[in-house]
Order: C-alpha cells, then structure tokens, then sequence
C-alpha cells in the first residue's frame, strides 16, 4: 500500500482538480489528507515530525525566497499601465501609425500585446484590457470575428513567455536556475511567436482583404509634426521604461527584483504623468487622426487630477493584492503538496516508471510535452507549472541529448518548451481561460464558435513554434551562450 501511495496521491489530486474548487486549496487539501494517511499507514515512511515541519518547509520555500519578492512589483506595475491610460494611449497611437497596413488595427493588438508581455504576466488582464479596446473598433470597421478575438487572445497569451515574465520567475525557483538566464533563453522565441502572429495577420488579410478592410481613405493624415508628437506622448514612454526594466537584468545591472521595483516606480511616474501632468498642461491622448482637432485644455481641477491619480493607485493596490494573494495562495499549495509528495517517495516512484518504459531523453521529453499540452486543455498555466515541475525536476536534469545540445542548456531548454507548450493552455477549449476572458468582455454579437475557429491558426502557429525550437534548441540558447558566454 505504501508503495502506491504516491500514484494515489496523484490521482486524487487529478481528480478534485475537476470539482470546481480553488486549486489553492485543493493542493494543500490533498497534501495534508495523504500526510496524515502516510502516518497512519507507515510512521517510518512519515511521521509527526516531518508533519510539523510543513509550515518550516513553507516559509522557507515561499516567504524567505527573494527571487519571488519581484513577482508583485511586476504585477503592479502591468496593472498601473492598463489603468492610468498609458495602455490605451498605445493601442490607439498604433493603430494610427498602421492604419494602411493590411489587418493594421490586428497588427497593432500583435504589438500591443508584445509590449504588454514585458510589462507583465497577467494574461487576465491583457486580454481583457485589449478586448475592450480594440475589438469594439473591429468591429467597427468590419473585421472578421474570428481574426479579431483570435488575434486579442493569441497575443494576450505572450505575456506568459516574453520576458519579464512571472512563469519564467516561478520556473526558475522550482528548476533552481538563474532567473536572469531564464528571461535571455526566452527572448527570441517570444519575439520569434510574436513575428508569427505579425506574419500571418500581414499574409491572410493581403489574400483575403475582406476579412480585414483598410480605414477609410477620408480620414485625415498626421503632419510629421502631429505624428512626432504622437509617438514622444503614447509610444516612447511605455517602451523605454520596458526597455530600462529588461536592459537592467539582461545587463547584469540590477536583479530581476531590484528591476521590478524600478518598473513599479516608473509605472507609477507615467501614470502620474498621464493623469496629472498632461492634464494639466491642456494636452490630451490622440484616440484616432480625426480627432487631432479636439485637442482642447481641460476644465479639471488640480486637486480633481491629484484626487483621481491616487484613487487610481489605490486601485492598483487593490487589484495587484489580490492577484498576488492568489498566486501566492497555490504557491502555499503547491508547495506543501510537492513536500508531501517527495518524502512519501512520488520522485522514486516517477523516475521509477520512466525508466521501466525505456522511452530515453527524446520519449521522455516528448512524453512530458504532449502531457503539458492535454492538461493545458483543462488546467491554468500556474496550476501545470507548480504540479509538473517539482514532481518531474529530478527527470529533467537527468535527460541527456548527446551533441544535439549539451548537457548543460538541458533544463534551461527545457523551462523554454514548457513556457511556449503552456500559452497553448490559455486557447485550446473547453477551459481556454483567455477565451472566458475575452468572451466576457467582448462585443455581444461575437458567439463563441468563431472564437474558437479564430483561435485554431495561433495554437498552429504556437505548435510550430514548439517544434522549431525542439529541432534547433539553439533558438532559445544561442543569445545566453553569447551573453554569457
């Protein structure tokens, strides 16, 4: 009985996933019932002691753990983003600058949501902010449903991969690897996604330009002076504080916690200059080319403009606490169940049963892809990372790949796969949560079919990507082995 209490706890834990109950506490639920059932069973296999070292093991691993300490600041910051303006002062200045590009308006969501992948991880929130921003205009201007919401939650989706990612933040703990080399491995496979995405809105709407129909040629044109004026308000300041987060890590100049502090505290400068400082200067977003002339003062007060900005911090505050409480709720979770589940034997018992299949490295790695990628259809990211890595880490590290990629770059690589397997989680159905996202918020007349048939070429698109840096690894690892030598 004791030797397949591990498989047992696997399977429980499997099946009360489906009940509908916060993962948080079904992961520490299990870990606890199957800590007591192993006292009960075998004192030897754990006891009391190793039972009363459960909230040790958590502080240590979770409250003690500086690495995790940036995951917050990177929350606030995307947060103070999306709702000081900033955000959507970018979308609509790319739409003007791509609106005679074919699919412009799908474009600029594509670049829109990489910009938002290096702000934050919060997929929610991207994909929710984007979909009432752009889709409504989409629709507006006759765009395909499905090229529409597919390209809104394809490219919420990047977040989770384009570095500073809160993923990669998590995976590095669990792998006990470099957070920064994690975020350099990740770079090109993100922007290379990302180009995809671009390519293929830029190829379908040029074959089909029904599915995507140019503005209207009435539209008035920015002078070079209008258009200069547009970039410096709505493009260059979220790019450059990007720029001085990721350049700061990539650099070596600060850590990934020290840069998320800088970012929250830039977050915090753009906003006030959005909502107090330009306010006050009479000076006003451009939302589309017509509406350059109605750049009027504004009649607000300065106490209003003061009153409104720290209303929208607290908000922030509110909003980026409970994102974190949920995070770090199944981080608590997870780890009480992986303790539970080593020191009963899971990990003996797992690299037990993958070497009695004789798969090798390549079965194994594509056993463990295709794994990931079922669950991704019923389970969050989060939820996959914190219960797949700790119980196959020991695996992984052991898998070896000959002159296919040195031994070295196996993990690192492998934390890449994972990150590009995992955005296909938040598309493919019945529990796509960024198609729940989307579909909240969307214009009423989107049904959810053409959702899903708009999301059918991205996970293509993100498949591809996966087999491409399985087959040339060096995708992912060549930038770190020349930065780092």
């Amino acid at each position: 009985m004791a030797e397949f209490l591990p498989l047992f706890m696997f399977l429980a834990l499997a099946l009360f996933l489906f009940s509908g109950f916060p993962v948080a506490f079904i992961l520490a639920g299990v870990g606890l019932a199957f800590a007591l059932i192993a006292i009960a069973i075998d004192p030897w296999l754990f006891d009391w002691q190793q039972f009363n070292a459960i909230p040790v093991r958590i502080h240590g691993a979770i409250s003690e753990n500086l690495i995790l300490t940036a995951i917050p600041m990177f929350i606030f910051m995307g947060t103070m983003l999306e709702k000081s303006g900033v955000a959507n002062d970018l979308l609509n200045c790319l739409q003007v600058l791509l609106k005679r590009v074919p699919g412009g308006l799908a474009l600029s969501v594509v670049i829109m949501g990489t910009i938002l992948a290096a702000t934050t991880g919060i997929i929610g929130a991207s994909v929710i902010m984007m979909s009432l921003l752009a889709l409504p205009v989409m629709m507006e201007k006759n765009y395909s449903p499905a090229l529409a919401t597919g390209t809104v939650a394809a490219s919420g989706t990047l977040g989770i991969l384009i570095p500073p990612s809160i993923m990669l933040v998590i995976m590095a703990d669990l792998l006990s690897k470099s957070v920064g080399n994690l975020f350099i491995a990740a770079l090109v496979p993100g922007f290379m996604l990302a180009s995809f995405y671009a390519i293929y809105i830029i190829a379908i709407c040029w074959l089909k330009p029904e599915l995507a129909p140019k503005a209207d040629q009435n539209t008035r044109s920015l002078n070079s002076k209008e258009l200069a004026f547009m970039i410096l308000r709505s493009f260059l300041p979220p790019v450059m504080l990007i720029i001085v987060v990721l350049g700061s890590i990539l650099a070596g100049f600060a850590t990934p916690t020290e840069a998320a502090s800088v970012g929250a505290f830039g977050a915090i400068l753009l906003g006030f200059i959005n909502l107090v400082v330009l306010p006050r200067l009479g000076v006003k977003p451009i939302r589309f080319a017509q509406d350059m002339a109605s750049n009027e003062g504004s009649e607000e007060t300065d106490s209003y403009r003061l009153r409104n900005f720290f209303a929208t911090i607290y908000d922030v505050l509110i909003r980026s606490a409970l994102t974190n409480a949920m995070i770090f709720g199944i981080f608590i979770g997870a780890t009480l169940f992986a303790f539970v589940f080593r020191q009963i034997g899971g990990e003996e018992v797992v690299i037990h049963l993958f070497d009695s299949m004789g798969l090798g490295s390549w079965g194994v790695l594509l056993s463990l892809m295709a794994l990931v990628f079922v669950l991704g259809f019923f389970f969050d990211w989060i939820e996959i990372t914190l219960i797949v890595l700790p119980v196959f880490a020991p695996i992984i590290s052991g898998l070896d790949f000959g002159t296919h990629l040195p031994q070295a770059d196996v993990v690192y690589w492998f934390a890449i796969l994972m990150a590009i397997n995992l955005q296909t989680s938040f598309l493919t159905p019945p529990f796509g949560f960024a198609l729940f996202y989307l579909k909240a918020v969307a214009p009423k007349e989107i049904r959810i079919q053409q959702i899903y048939k708009g999301i059918v070429p991205f996970v293509l698109l993100q498949l591809l990507g996966l087999i491409l840096v399985i087959a040339f690894p060096q995708i992912a690892m060549w930038l770190p082995n020349v930065l780092l030598g």
